[in-house]
């Protein structure tokens, strides 16, 4: 201190406090102003934490749906009337209401820049696209013929009518979320959850059909009575016009509101997510944890896990057969292995809630690709830093 000059000794404490008041406060803001701030700051920091931990709020969403599930039911059974569109009417529910907010949200997290360099990556994006749809029909064919050796003949029925909702849904969003954080190419991940998503009213209708011949006589019904609920009016009103809406708004809005309301969006989405998954587990857990049927359950998950993995496995396969780089390797594996399981417990839920076991293995999917996608996650970030450093 003694080298200070005169007028600065003695006043370390007011200095701080000044420099303290101009770091929250650089240009002389109001108080209103630095609430909006600090909220917004709240918000953020609430969003990034439920995000960093989305896997475990899901885990917890659905144990509390097995022990607690009247709230999930109450959410479930909420409607506001009905819609007549073309010649078909449509009961509008909290639950679509809810999935219709998860795909705008969706299309409004998309950027442009990152479409316009897909023109480059169609032939790797048609070829996902088809792999996604073939490579899970395959597995669950071998499933199929293997499981007429189960005891349990209606179980197995379950268990396909599961997994077929699992593989005839668009791809995730969160796909592409997980691509980002491994530094896969986001413009082809983009590009693979918006193909399916507009092609859905075509494709999962026939996806399910396929199914359906893999079905005995009676499930057959089922699944294509399914196929016609999740017609081109139910995916088309419900996934397609939000996802489209949203990326009108963000075609037009400005990017610094945008930006600035990223974290609200984020926060809202997850918590609709949980809302989600929560009310569809409701329907089937409770009675599969009062069932204490844990051969079907261990059954289940293990087919589960089994689809997961030849998923992922086909992106990278896929990957190998174009010679593509590694960032689209890792956005091929994801887009591959993370389906939009929130729409197929809407629509099961809605359309088979006579048939409650079916959701489980759509529950263990949703939250076995999340670990799957993990442990993609850390393997690739190794090779990342090893390539990396052999580079330096």
């Amino acid at each position: 201190m003694s080298g200070d000059p005169p007028e600065r000794r003695g006043q370390p404490s007011r200095l701080f406090c000044n420099g303290l008041n101009e770091a929250i406060d650089p240009i002389g803001s109001s108080p209103k102003t630095i609430t909006m701030d600090s909220r917004r700051l709240t918000f953020h920091s609430v969003s990034h934490f439920i995000h960093h931990h989305l896997l475990w709020f899901l885990i917890g969403a659905y144990m509390l749906s097995a022990i607690r599930p009247t709230a999930g039911l109450w959410i479930r059974n909420q409607t506001f009337g009905e819609l007549h569109i073309f010649q078909e009417t449509l009961h509008v529910s909290l639950l679509l209401m809810l999935l219709a907010t998860l795909m705008f949200n969706a299309g409004l997290g998309v950027k442009m820049s990152h479409l316009t360099s897909l023109a480059k990556r169609t032939r790797v994006l048609f070829a996902g696209l088809a792999a996604n749809l073939i490579i899970p029909m395959t597995y669950i064919f071998l499933v199929t013929l293997i499981m007429r050796l189960w005891y349990e003949p209606e179980e197995a029925q379950h268990i396909l009518i599961g997994l077929a909702l699992v593989a005839a849904m668009p791809i995730a969003g969160a796909s592409t979320a997980w691509a980002q954080n491994s530094n896969g190419n986001l413009a082809l991940s983009l590009g693979l959850v918006l193909a399916s998503t507009v092609l859905s009213p075509v494709l999962t209708p026939v996806a399910l059909n396929v199914f359906g011949e893999m079905a005995t006589e009676e499930y057959q019904k089922v699944i294509q009575n399914l196929a016609a609920y999740g017609s081109v009016t139910f995916l088309g009103l419900w996934i397609v016009f939000p996802s489209l809406l949203g990326l009108s708004v963000r075609l037009v809005a400005p990017e610094a509101q945008l930006t600035a309301l990223l974290p609200i969006i984020k926060l809202v989405n997850s918590m609709v997510l949980l809302l989600l998954n929560y009310s569809n587990g409701s329907v089937s857990l409770p009675q599969a944890v009062a069932d204490r049927d844990y051969d079907f359950l261990a059954v289940t998950l293990a087919i589960t896990v089994g689809l997961c993995m030849t998923a992922f496995s086909s992106g990278y396969g896929l990957s190998r057969l174009f010679k593509v780089d590694a960032a689209e390797r890792v956005s091929l594996m994801y887009g591959l292995g993370m389906n939009n399981n929130g729409t197929g417990l809407v629509l099961a839920s809605l359309a088979l809630s006579a048939y409650p076991r079916v959701m489980v293995p759509i529950i263990f999917y949703n939250i076995v690709q999340h670990l799957v996608a993990g442990g993609v996650h850390e393997v690739m970030g190794q090779k990342s830093e090893e390539r990396n450093v052999t580079r330096t």
